[in-house]
């Protein structure tokens, strides 16, 4: 009689499968929880429980799981809750295991010295641009994306850039998954207007932000690909609409093409 064969040592029979019967309820609760609490600067217990329309002993037992792990942190004084810094801790090990951003800094700092405005990476995650790294400007007036911050992609200049390099169904299918939200008068909200701004980029090589998020601000990114010929992430440059006229554009488009050129020979890519 033959042997069936051996699992991997430590995984379950279902390993794969994710459905929702293999899933841990009380700790996707706890996760929800916290992914809510972290999109405020802190909220109170019910706040909280408002906000994710769960009951307030539910909350409180995550919350105070959590800040056994130092996750999440309590201001006695105004009985706020805020992330902590074992969240940090957590993240921080995520960004070290990527040399992406470690061969960035220098690339992005060179970046914004030569422009004297804030440098961006970011990469896309489930169809959001997910910023990872900056090196800001020294100016009084100034974009600021912390690390962790998300974006939509059709009204980000590293979101265009990267959905400039993407097949038309990836394009159509973000599209379908998260829409094309109005922010201001210079949102493009239809795919039509999109497909046409994605061509442009594609012929230009870089992407223009023109105040599409925010009004006031304008941005200039373009692609980084890896070894593999993929994007990767995306650089960018953020500024004030009054330093960052339409005439300068092309100027800074050149320099944020460079940097992210630099950085994908270092990833072993081909520019």
């Amino acid at each position: 009689m033959s042997e069936s064969p051996r699992r991997a040592r430590g995984r379950p029979r279902a390993f794969h499968d994710k459905t929702e019967e293999n899933k841990i309820k009380a700790l996707d609760r706890s996760l929800s929880i916290l992914t809510d609490l972290s999109k405020a600067d802190s909220l109170t217990l019910s706040e909280l429980s408002e906000r994710t329309g769960e009951a307030p002993a539910t909350v409180y037992r995550a919350l105070i799981t959590f800040a056994d792990h130092e996750i999440v942190q309590l201001d006695t004084t105004t009985q706020l809750r805020r992330i902590g810094p074992g969240a940090f801790r957590i993240g921080s090990r995520f960004l070290r295991r990527n040399n992406l951003l470690e061969h960035s800094r220098p690339i992005l700092r060179k970046l914004m010295q030569a422009t004297n405005e804030t440098a961006n990476l970011g990469v896309e995650n489930h169809d959001q641009v997910l910023f990872v790294s900056q090196e800001e400007t020294h100016q009084t007036i100034r974009a600021f994306f912390p690390p962790g911050t998300l974006s939509p992609m059709h009204s980000s200049g590293i979101g265009k850039a990267l959905l400039a390099e993407y097949p038309p169904e990836r394009v159509w299918a973000i599209i379908q998954s998260m829409g094309l939200t109005h922010f201001t008068n210079n949102t493009i909200t239809d795919p039509e207007g999109l497909n046409e701004d994605l061509a442009t980029i594609r012929r230009r090589g870089y992407s223009f932000d023109n105040e599409e998020r925010t009004e006031g601000m304008r941005c200039v990114a373009a692609v980084v690909k890896g070894p593999y010929g993929g994007a990767v992430a995306g650089i960018s440059i953020s500024a004030p609409t009054f330093r960052l006229p339409e005439n300068r554009v092309h100027e800074i488009g050149n320099l944020v093409v460079q940097a992210a050129a630099d950085l994908t020979r270092v990833l072993g890519g081909e520019v």
